[in-house]
């Protein structure tokens, strides 16, 4: 009796020195204790298990888990670290067949289902969804099912059962970030923006900040024309991100707004400089920045540039007319770029652009013909 009791203190000894090794990190000393121990209890496999699984030696750690549900398949909380172990190590045909043989036993618990719909999503099997949505028939606020539906019906635009979905789970947590940031994407996509800035502002002060928030949040005050807020958003963006070209674009053409075009120019030229792919958006819009400036020839330079691009771009064709009615004292010269955009865009052109082409190129005539 005597030998046994020894034998129990110096296990819940060598136990509570293990779990302090495992606690402060140094999990090969906490596995070096426990295999000191020649037991072969519950207790000791499920804390192997998990110092293991804490090292990185998952294909043992695997062992001691099967070990434990060997002797006791009735612990779903051990089953539950197994089958995720399972998939962290590709595992996904054995976690598979855990998750469903769990279902089948435990048909009203929503999280067994969950877990087995995140195998069935690694494994691209569309019955996932079906599996996310009876998680959450059996519980209406289960966050991570409610985030995988509405971030598929985002996907989808089903716009009406995202934002659905979104506030049903933030009901019950309304910190739910991956949630909060779903209903924020799903306004914005409806172009619903006043609506959408609230839930950009509630990740930022979650501490979610990323160049993705300051992004959306900078494009919806932008087109809300509260060009001075977008600009600080997508000044905030570039913190996380200075060489993202669209971003300078969108501030190049905010600065212009504004009026502050020295800023406009510099935006404009590093979107030039940092963008590989054509750049004839960024081109025509540094050529409008200089034509506000009243740098005509900058301008006509840049409105070429934009054309050499893509010869299709309208609105750098006509611009170009326009800043050479500006630049060149020489009518004849003028009429034949007004021409030019007319002969090419007579019969597909804005609307807009054509009548003014027109109604500048009689003016011209009519000078030219009193000149006679």
């Amino acid at each position: 009796m005597l030998i046994l009791v020894a034998k129990a203190e110096a296990q819940t000894s060598a136990l509570a020195i293990s779990d302090s090794l495992y606690a402060v990190g140094e999990y090969k000393e906490a596995i070096e204790v426990l295999e000191g121990i020649s037991d072969n209890s519950e207790r000791i496999h499920q804390s192997l298990a998990k110092y293991h699984s804490a090292a990185g030696n998952s294909a043992i750690a695997i062992e001691h888990y099967e070990k434990l549900l060997e002797f006791n398949p009735k612990r779903l909380l051990t089953a539950i670290d197994y089958g995720k172990l399972l998939v962290k190590t590709g595992k996904l045909s054995k976690a598979d067949s855990l998750f469903s043989s769990l279902t089948n036993k435990y048909p009203e618990n929503a999280n067994f289902y969950y877990q087995h719909a995140l195998i069935k999503e690694k494994q691209k099997d569309s019955t996932a969804m079906d599996l996310f949505m009876q998680s959450i028939a059996l519980d209406k606020f289960h966050q991570g099912a409610l985030y995988k539906i509405a971030k598929e019906e985002l996907r989808n635009r089903r716009y009406s059962l995202a934002e659905k979905l979104s506030k049903q789970g933030l009901e019950a947590n309304p910190e739910n970030a991956s949630l909060l940031s779903i209903l924020a994407q799903t306004y914005s996509s409806l172009k619903e923006y006043r609506k959408a800035i609230p839930h950009y502002e509630k990740l930022q002060e979650l501490g979610q900040e990323s160049e993705f928030i300051y992004s959306k949040l900078g494009y919806a005050n932008y087109q809300l024309f509260d060009y001075k807020r977008a600009i600080l958003y997508y000044k905030k963006a570039l913190e996380f991100e200075d060489r993202n070209a669209a971003t300078h674009f969108i501030l190049g053409k905010l600065y212009a707004q504004t009026g502050d075009l020295d800023k406009s120019e510099t935006h404009l030229l590093m979107a030039i400089l940092i963008k590989k792919q054509p750049v004839d958006a960024e081109f025509l819009s540094l050529g409008l920045t200089y034509k506000l400036q009243k740098k005509y020839k900058d301008a006509l330079d840049y409105f070429d540039k934009a054309l050499e691009e893509n010869p299709d771009n309208q609105r750098a064709l006509y611009e170009k007319a326009v800043a050479a009615d500006n630049y060149y004292k020489d009518r004849e010269l003028v009429l034949q770029h007004y021409n030019t955009y007319l002969r090419k865009y007579e019969k597909k052109g804005n609307p807009g652009m054509l009548s003014l082409t027109r109604n500048r190129i009689k003016d011209i005539k009519k000078k030219l013909h009193l000149e006679e």
